[in-house]
């Protein structure tokens, strides 16, 4: 069943027409010309919402529920894949899974948080926030793939890194710093894609890549509106006008330099249709792989290190 955000109204009033015209065409009255007009009104009043969201809208959709998640790339984009369990010092942690497999008949790594789809699924990952053992485990998989010269793919979508008493007394903030420093050091490609909510070093802990792709309607932030909008106006309801001044759309990111390229998403969101969505996501990947493919070890390091410092002087 489609679940609807808040400014979706408009076209959910429409779709319930035509379920109800449908529901009497069953009964053997004509009247196809009606549903398919009311149905073309619908996908342009959805064409038309999409064309201009604001960046609070966005970090809806963004969230929406029914998003593909990294279970749903892997499932379409990756064969033969094996995850890994734990960082071989605390535990695991299912909130970031990773491990080897097959893009497109090669051998890669890779890794991404998974927020889950089902009540169960959500608190067994723990909804996609990760513990510093989840960070450690992503180092200990960046330097196998290091070791035989495997590219490491990395797909973010989380609310941030766990913020629980046991994750800071567990080194949260030390386990963030060490992976984004493995990925810093690699001397094979990564490409990093994120996918939903890409926030804070939850999120740069995996995506400090060579190539960093973002999906349309994705969100990339320091910190959540909610949080903002707490710590600027000790309001936390305030968070739509805190989206609103953030910059944190896919669009803010790629004009500051922070992202590479944006990927479209289908009309209505990626979770309208997700098949169409992680094939294009694949395409780019491939892409990506494919323009770091003739570059040697240091000189896949040195873009990558280049193109970070770049953000800050150009910004600067």
């Amino acid at each position: 069943m489609r679940s609807y955000l808040d400014f979706e109204k408009p076209v959910a009033e429409l779709d319930s027409k035509v379920d109800e015209l449908r529901a009497l065409a069953a009964s053997g009255t004509d009247i196809s010309d009606e549903i398919g007009r009311i149905e073309d009104k619908a996908a342009q009043a959805l064409a038309d919402l999409y064309q201009n969201l604001t960046p609070w809208q966005k970090t809806l959709v963004a969230r929406h529920p029914q998003r593909p998640h990294f279970n749903d790339f892997i499932k379409g984009l990756i064969t033969e894949f094996t995850p890994l369990a734990g960082d071989r010092k605390f535990g695991e942690d299912e909130a970031l899974v990773a491990g080897f497999g097959r893009f497109r008949g090669e051998p890669i790594c890779v890794m991404g948080q998974e927020k889950g789809d089902s009540t169960e699924s959500r608190i067994r990952h723990n909804f996609g926030m990760a513990r510093p053992e989840g960070y450690r485990k992503c180092v200990r998989l960046m330097e196998m793939a290091e070791r035989f010269g495997l590219p490491v793919l990395s797909l973010a979508d989380s609310a941030g890194a766990y913020p629980g008493i046991g994750a800071e007394e567990r080194g949260q903030a030390e386990a963030i710093a060490r992976s984004t420093d493995a990925c810093l050091a690699l001397t094979v490609p990564n490409v990093a894609i994120i996918t939903g909510e890409g926030m804070s070093g939850g999120a740069i802990a995996i995506t400090t890549a060579n190539k960093v792709l973002m999906l349309e309607h994705a969100i990339y932030s320091v910190i959540s509106p909610e949080a903002a909008s707490s710590i600027l106006w000790r309001d936390g309801t305030k968070a739509q006008e805190a989206a609103n001044n953030m910059k944190i759309t896919a669009q803010d990111m790629l004009r500051f330099g922070v992202i590479d390229q944006i990927l479209k998403e289908p009309v209505g969101g990626a979770h309208r249709d997700p098949a169409a969505m992680i094939a294009t996501t694949g395409e780019a990947i491939a892409k990506a792989f494919d323009e770091l493919r003739d570059l040697d070890g240091e000189a896949i390091r040195k873009q990558r290190r280049q193109k970070f410092l770049d953000i800050g002087r150009k910004l600067g």
